[in-house]
């Protein structure tokens, strides 16, 4: 709302005189000037109130608000040490779960190197095995090699007696002319292998 300087200059002009609702006291009182915690001649009553008033902040304090701190504080620390053992229970599981994933994972690694040897002892021995076929085959096929080899061989001097005679009998026909003697023939055919 706006006022007029006219109707405020009219409105004070008024209250000259009166008394204020406020405080009671008229405007230009007994007490001009002065704040009234300021008096001192109110100092003893104010001392009093204020004595009176802290002895029941203080027991108000002492009987309500300390207790009630004191017990949430209590319940605070409590749910803080439930919960520091909780966390400590926590962890030794945790410790003991890596421990046994640790010790499985050793016996599986333990587990997996046996099973690789054996897999390689196996793989040794039936190449081994294999080989010895192999070798036992080859010795048999070489025997039989051989065999045929001397029959061959023996066949082969056999005849080489008989062609060498016929062979020198017939350079020598050729040679001489006529007829040989095939027992002095075939003794010194003889005579020249050994």
């Amino acid at each position: 709302m706006f006022v007029a300087p006219a109707f405020a200059q009219e409105a004070a002009d008024q209250a000259v005189g009166e008394t204020h609702t406020e405080t009671g006291v008229a405007e230009g009182g007994a007490h001009e000037g002065a704040f009234p915690p300021f008096d001192a001649s109110t100092y003893p009553s104010q001392l009093l109130w204020l004595a009176i008033t802290f002895g029941l902040f203080y027991l108000f304090l002492k009987r309500v608000v300390l207790p009630r701190i004191g017990s949430i504080l209590e319940v605070r620390r409590d749910r803080i040490a439930q919960d520091l053992d909780q966390a400590a229970r926590m962890k030794e599981e945790a410790d003991a779960a890596v421990a046994a994933y640790e010790q499985e994972l050793a016996e599986a690694r333990k587990k997996a190197s046996q099973i690789a040897q054996e897999a390689r002892d196996n793989a040794k021995a039936e190449a081994e095995a294999e080989r010895r076929k192999v070798e036992a085959g080859l010795d048999a096929k070489l025997k039989d090699a051989e065999d045929r080899i001397a029959e061959i061989k023996t066949s082969a001097l056999k005849d080489v007696g008989a062609i060498a005679e016929d062979t020198a009998a017939a350079i020598v026909q050729e040679l001489v002319g006529g007829k040989v003697d095939k027992a002095s023939l075939s003794a010194a055919v003889k005579a020249s292998q050994q």
